[in-house]
């Protein structure tokens, strides 16, 4: 619409500096891989070291000399940085460079407008398009700009980019309205599974982890699979029998990685948001990664940014097949409950010690019984009832309001924490659940 896609093949050059004032570096490696998946032919890698960015250039005025030479020696038509530029800085490098510049946040931009196949990965994606085009929108209008100043020469120009604002203000607020419909359509679904009793498990990870392998080998599903970044966009469920569980939900989401565009969490966060309402997650991490470490945390990060930090949360080593000598197992707590799975998705092994762990950790999650409440606690019947929670109500000849609950203990806990109220004030019919750590948590 707004915005032309490059073409497959296209020859880049490629930036990559250590600044000194990052307290992450991103590897060039995986930026050479983003590349790719985006269609990309890289022909050459420029590195450098900087203390902090320059203004202008973001690179410095040696390094824009070296670019201009790469460029016309291979008549490069892009030149993409593995850094986020302003977009003064963007026209500034192409006006230099005479050639099309493109930032990290640009270039993800791009591989999922490529990967998304629904109409809402779609519309997720041309709203994320829209708000980073949004402040470079002077790039297209620079014929005008002799038109900005001068008596008699004033408007035309800066009429155009007001109409052009307005009119992205407007696309960007129906994307929004329709994307708050689908926002409300999960919502319903997500009330009937939990009126249902029906739990959620959600496989998060960093990009290229195994995800979409687990979750076909899982499910007998057929997802699209791929050894690249980002193969898998839009979200899939599909439904797993699990011993003393039953019927169980399997969410398949987007893959994290480092420095994820913040407008990108925010419009895929009607689709982020099926794993922050999950009963659990399954981190699923790339046991032969050499930065396993920073991915788990980059995830962390990303889960934090959709309020789903706080899950129970059971990881899961991928890819044991590439480490010699190493057989699958769990890892439990203290407590005994299962805290890791070590498997190999792609060869199966393993696969039956992830069900067993994942029956025992969904098996205690649960807070189901008869909750007796009296009339001054109106408010909590009233947002058990928001939460489609409660299977069937009936009165005692106290006048109490006796419920018939289903709720994950996450959602209880959430629940009664904030509307302070202490588990010694409610009143069970029978046994009371036993509620543990989580509680604890929520309550401090």
């Amino acid at each position: 619409m707004f915005f032309d896609r490059p073409e497959s093949g296209e020859l880049a050059i490629l930036v990559h500096l250590d600044l000194s004032h990052s307290h992450t570096s991103d590897d060039p490696r995986e930026f050479e891989e983003l590349v790719l998946s985006a269609g990309g032919d890289p022909v050459e890698l420029v590195t450098g070291q900087r203390a902090r960015p320059d203004a202008k250039y973001f690179v410095g005025t040696g390094k824009v000399e070296e670019l201009q030479e790469l460029v016309r020696l291979h008549s490069a038509q892009l030149v993409i940085f593995n850094h986020t530029l302003s977009p003064s800085q963007e026209r500034n490098l192409e006006k230099t460079l005479e050639c099309r510049v493109l930032d990290r946040t640009g270039l993800i931009l791009d591989i999922f407008a490529q990967r998304a196949r629904t109409h809402e990965g779609k519309l997720q994606v041309e709203l994320a398009q829209l708000h980073h085009m949004s402040t470079r929108l002077i790039r297209g209008w620079t014929h005008l700009e002799r038109q900005k100043g001068g008596i008699g020469m004033r408007g035309p120009g800066e009429t155009q980019l007001e109409t052009d604002r307005r009119l992205l203000s407007v696309r960007i607020k129906s994307i929004e309205s329709r994307l708050e419909k689908v926002r409300k359509q999960r919502d319903q679904g997500r009330r009937s599974r939990v009126r249902a009793s029906t739990p959620t498990v959600s496989l998060v990870g960093y990009t290229n982890a195994g995800k979409s392998t687990l979750f076909n080998r899982l499910t007998n599903a057929d997802v699209y699979v791929e050894d690249q970044l980002f193969a898998t966009l839009d979200p899939t469920m599909r439904r797993i029998e699990l011993a003393n569980i039953g019927p169980t939900v399997l969410a398949d989401t987007v893959g994290f990685i480092s420095h994820l565009p913040h407008r990108l969490v925010e419009a895929f966060r009607a689709t982020l948001e099926e794993a922050a309402h999950s009963n659990l997650l399954l981190h699923v991490i790339d046991v032969a990664a050499d930065d396993r470490q920073t991915n788990i945390e980059q995830v962390e990060i990303v889960l934090d940014e959709i309020n789903a930090g706080e899950l129970p949360q059971l990881k899961v080593y991928n890819k044991l097949d590439l480490l010699p000598d190493q057989q699958p197992r769990i890892d439990r707590d203290e407590a005994g409950q299962p805290i890791a799975v070590w498997l190999s998705a792609q060869s199966g092994l393993g696969l039956d010690l992830l069900l067993q762990a994942l029956s025992e950790c969904l098996g205690q999650k649960m807070v189901s019984g008869q909750l007796l409440l009296n009339s001054e606690m109106g408010r909590l019947r009233g947002k058990l009832y928001e939460l489609s929670v409660v299977d069937q109500e009936a009165f005692t000849d106290e006048g109490q309001y006796e419920l018939s609950i289903s709720m994950t203990e996450v959602e209880f806990c959430r629940l009664i924490s904030a509307e302070s109220i202490e588990l010694k004030d409610l009143e069970w019919r029978g046994v009371a659940p036993r509620l543990g750590k989580e509680l604890e948590h929520w309550q401090h």
